[in-house]
């Protein structure tokens, strides 16, 4: 008997069914073993044990994909729910799963921050930010704004840990040590958990101001 060929995860062809979902899910596992430049819908029809064209039938193209690979991505997210501990602590626990779901999916993460569509209004990640926000007393027309800034900040953060660019700046010496010869030990993880740690109480702080400021010349 044939033994089924497999996946880049070990997942038995025939086990993923020919729908939008398993397409999705196919496609997932392709990009975290290889990127999205490597994904063609040629090679996500082998995975899938396919006939190239019977993709097409399901989804219209590569971009299309993505979207849905994007969407099922984003359905993981589920932090900042909780409305029983302080605005802050929201904040925080969003970014961190933010970056834990970048971890996660390092590839797809780093593809999707290149493209300015890749937050869209309805995405929970927004919402959450819109929602703790909001709890912070921002007024509504403030409201777009400084999400967007804290999503520029997040995602930089983001983009320099995944790209290692954030380590390689880490490791950079000060002039003065330079000057004596004297070298700047490797970045670790938990070098690199503190930086972020120090960047989002740094956005909370200036979520804490701009509410101030606002209160103020009200």
């Amino acid at each position: 008997m044939e033994t089924p060929r497999k996946t880049p995860r070990g997942t038995r062809k025939r086990d993923v069914p020919l729908t939008k979902d398993g397409i999705y899910a196919m496609a997932l596992q392709l990009i975290d073993a290889d990127g999205v430049e490597a994904l063609t819908m040629r090679k996500l029809a082998a995975a899938l044990d396919a006939n190239p064209m019977s993709l097409y039938h399901h989804v219209p193209n590569k971009d299309a994909v993505l979207r849905g690979v994007a969407q099922r991505v984003g359905s993981q997210f589920r932090a900042g729910e909780r409305e029983d501990i302080p605005w802050q602590e929201r904040l925080r626990e969003l970014a961190l799963d933010f970056r834990e779901l970048s971890h996660r999916h390092p590839k797809l993460m780093g593809y999707s921050f290149a493209r300015p569509d890749y937050i869209q209004p309805e995405d929970p990640f927004w919402q959450g930010l819109v929602d703790v926000l909001s709890a912070a007393g921002l007024p509504v027309s403030e409201i777009p704004r400084t999400a967007a800034t804290l999503c520029a900040v997040f995602t930089g953060l983001l983009v320099g840990e995944l790209t290692g660019a954030l380590q390689r700046w880490s490791t950079l010496p000060p002039t003065s040590a330079a000057s004596h010869g004297q070298e700047t030990p490797p970045p670790s993880k938990d070098m690199i958990d503190t930086m972020f740690g120090c960047a989002l109480d740094a956005a909370i702080v200036g979520v804490e101001s701009h509410v101030a400021r606002i209160r103020e010349e009200a």
